[in-house]
């Protein structure tokens, strides 16, 4: 009898088909709070981290550019502006709650004229192969059930010349610091939750799916398996969070 196959959710082990749903249920449980929650989780620094990534991203007026699990729309609305007038950014996500925000964020910022807003799993992308000249993820990688076909689906619809950009929580350098960063994630982080989002539950959820993310060296490793020219992370802040970048020649 084959045993049914499972996948990290948090901490715990879930049925395969089961994740999507229960990511799902998360991000629709924090959807209206979850800016204001990222602000006073990271003090504001994933802002940085954020512009970090799209000035590294090199974009320029007239690219396609795909931003998946691009939630309520931080790195859409910064290339936006790089990519008008005559290019494009598609915000992708596979939460419609999420995608919501992010479009009235954007109408709000005046640059929702050059985001096409679609719902997609990144695992399935529905685009055509080589039409896209950066993919950008930030903070979703971690949640994808099935990593390896997410980012063989990145690589997929790539143009030659292409760059896909995964900006993630990673491992933490120093024990120290690991130490300082563990006893946050798991015991202020979720009372954070409560207080601002009544949502303990959730933000338990996401420390738990750090731990569980691939390490830098790891992640790296997967990029070039799933068929990147070549790859490369840079640390920030001590490994707290990596950008990835991924090649296409």
């Amino acid at each position: 009898m084959n045993e049914k196959k499972t996948v990290d959710f948090g901490f715990a082990e879930v049925p395969w088909e089961e994740k999507v749903r229960r990511v799902k249920g998360v991000f629709d449980s924090v959807a209206d709070k979850y800016d204001l929650m990222n602000d006073v989780m990271s003090f504001g620094i994933h802002r940085l981290w954020k512009r970090f990534t799209v000035e590294t991203a090199g974009v320029r007026p007239g690219m396609r550019v795909l931003d998946l699990a691009g939630g309520t729309g931080d790195l859409a609305r910064a290339l936006a502006r790089r990519v008008a007038p005559t290019g494009e950014v598609v915000l992708a996500d596979i939460n419609e709650n999420m995608v919501q925000v992010g479009r009235r964020r954007l109408v709000d910022a005046g640059v929702a004229q050059w985001v096409d807003f679609t719902i997609a799993n990144a695992e399935q992308l529905p685009f055509a192969d080589g039409v896209f000249d950066r993919v950008t993820i930030a903070f979703g990688l971690r949640n994808v059930t099935d990593k390896a076909a997410a980012l063989r689906e990145m690589r997929r619809v790539l143009r030659p010349g292409g760059q896909a950009l995964i900006l993630e929580f990673s491992q933490v350098e120093g024990e120290l610091l690991r130490k300082a960063y563990d006893f946050y994630s798991f015991h202020i982080l979720p009372r954070m939750g409560r207080l601002i989002a009544d949502d303990e539950a959730s933000y338990r959820y996401l420390a738990e799916s750090i731990r569980r993310h691939p390490d830098q060296e790891t992640l790296k490793a997967m990029m070039l398996e799933a068929g990147f020219d070549r790859a490369e992370y840079t640390n920030m802040n001590q490994g707290i969070v990596a950008l990835h970048r991924g090649w296409v020649f």
